[in-house]
């Protein structure tokens, strides 16, 4: 057997890595509604992003020796700071601030069919019908829990800041997708992680600091550490390694579909640890728009097989 086979992960073990990946992040938006209670958005988003670049920093060296990044790698390394953890970290927590975790974490859930929009739109992907009636499913969800069930507030500009800002992550974490697309063919998933973690971090302290926010935190409650702390090493360290490495084994579209587990975990232990309770048709529109996502992700596969058995018998 090659070395390349034996480095190379199952489709199973990636897709455990996956839903893993899933289940953390949804404690992120608790842990992030935690932190953000007690100290500044800015500042939970800096120590965040620093401690993270403090754990993958010697990993990256251990493993693959001083990096030694070209100029082109540089600049992917800070398109993806800019947008995966700078802009993306602003709308998350400071989004938390203001709407209950789990739904939230429901509106966020329509990322995957955003990116497979984008990957047809820009990047020519396939689309056929059924994909893109999962779209309009997933999309017309979100709508659903946006408004809280009540589709007039779309029209009559009733709708917050903090549901504005939740979709600008979903719109922030395609931008990352694809970026990181491009980014692995040349990094290893974990230098990427550690690479835009740092111009992230760096981008975040200096906004913090000039908030005055930086230093804030010295009368937080264990809780609001323990969140940080779980939101740096599990929310970024492990949980973004897997997400990059998934996307360059299985790609950008079914890497994605997996974000859909993460409003289910979210929901449950916004129920389970802060007694959240979402009403019905936020429950409904969450429903759908997983349920777009999965049709969506199905419609996908079938393309990329076609296409694939296309080429083979070319």
């Amino acid at each position: 057997m090659s070395k390349r086979a034996l480095e190379t992960p199952s489709p199973l073990t990636t897709y455990l890595k996956l839903v893993a990946t899933a289940v953390l992040w949804g404690g992120t938006w608790i842990a992030g509604r935690v932190a953000v209670s007690e100290a500044p958005p800015l500042a939970v988003a800096s120590w965040r992003f620093l401690l993270a670049a403090l754990l993958l920093g010697p990993l990256v060296v251990q493993r693959e020796g001083w990096p030694r990044w070209s100029r082109s790698d540089w600049l992917m390394l800070a398109a993806l700071g800019a947008s995966g953890i700078f802009l993306y970290n602003i709308c998350f927590l400071y989004g938390l601030q203001l709407i209950e975790a789990g739904r939230g974490a429901l509106v966020v859930a329509l990322t995957p069919a955003l990116v497979a929009a984008s990957d047809w739109l820009f990047f020519g992907a396939p689309m056929s019908p059924v994909k893109a009636t999962g779209i309009i499913v997933a999309m017309f969800g979100c709508l659903l829990v946006v408004s809280n069930g009540d589709l007039q507030l779309l029209f009559s500009g009733q709708i917050g800041v903090g549901e504005w800002l939740i979709i600008g992550c979903s719109v922030l974490w395609a931008v990352y997708t694809f970026i990181g697309r491009r980014a692995t063919r040349s990094l290893s998933p974990l230098a990427m992680t550690f690479g835009a973690s740092l111009s992230g971090c760096v981008m975040l302290t200096c906004a913090a600091f000039l908030q005055g926010s930086l230093f804030s935190l010295a009368g937080t409650t264990w809780r609001a550490w323990s969140s940080i702390a779980f939101l740096g090493i599990f929310g970024v360290a492990l949980a973004f390694t897997w997400y990059a490495a998934a996307v360059r084994e299985i790609g950008a579209t079914r890497s994605a579909a997996f974000i859909n587990l993460v409003p289910v975990s979210a929901v449950l232990l916004g129920a389970l640890l802060l007694h959240e309770r979402l009403g019905i048709a936020v429950l409904a529109g969450g429903a759908l728009v997983i349920a777009g996502v999965l049709i969506t992700n199905h419609a996908g596969a079938r393309l990329a097989a076609g296409a694939y058995s296309k080429e083979k018998t070319a």
